[in-house]
């Protein structure tokens, strides 16, 4: 966690729920909801959590873990979840969690997860400091900010191999 002066705004703060009806537009050939668009979906989701946060302009630097899960089809009901998991200097990360919601039940059934790094930037583009970090409140929290430290490291890394 950072041990730093500045303000603190907790996790709950900006959690961003998105809802989306799956639409014929939305589908690829197979007649189901097209990748691209789902990741739009979670880049948008993520953009609206990391905006709130640091009450100012972001940009997408990175997308980790992207994993699809399920598949979803036209009709079906589509939660996207975001919520911080750390903040840096100019960074901070955000998972999204993506569910497909059953109308009926209310049930959710997971859909997608990944880990998104949106930079805090001035109205040129360049990178300035966010003026609030978190402090994790629960295990959950906690857990989310080691692991992100352990994603930076290793997106580090992979930037020294040439990824």
């Amino acid at each position: 966690m950072a041990t730093d002066n500045r303000k603190i705004k907790s996790v709950k703060d900006s959690l961003t729920e998105c809802m989306r009806i799956v639409k014929y537009e939305d589908i690829n050939g197979g007649t189901r909801l097209f990748g691209g668009r789902l990741m739009q979906w979670m880049d948008e989701t993520a953009g609206i959590c990391a905006m709130r946060h640091c009450g100012g302009t972001i940009t997408t630097a990175a997308v980790d873990n992207l994993q699809f899960k399920k598949g979803a089809y036209i009709g079906d009901v589509i939660v996207l979840s975001a919520k911080i998991t750390y903040v840096g200097n100019t960074s901070m990360e955000v998972r999204v969690d993506v569910y497909l919601e059953e109308i009926k039940t209310g049930l959710r059934h997971v859909l997608n997860r990944a880990y998104f790094t949106e930079v805090s930037v001035s109205e040129d583009g360049t990178p300035i400091p966010i003026q609030y970090t978190i402090k994790p409140e629960t295990p959950s929290e906690q857990a989310e900010w080691e692991g992100a430290l352990k994603r930076i490291e290793t997106r580090k890394e992979r930037r020294l191999l040439g990824y």
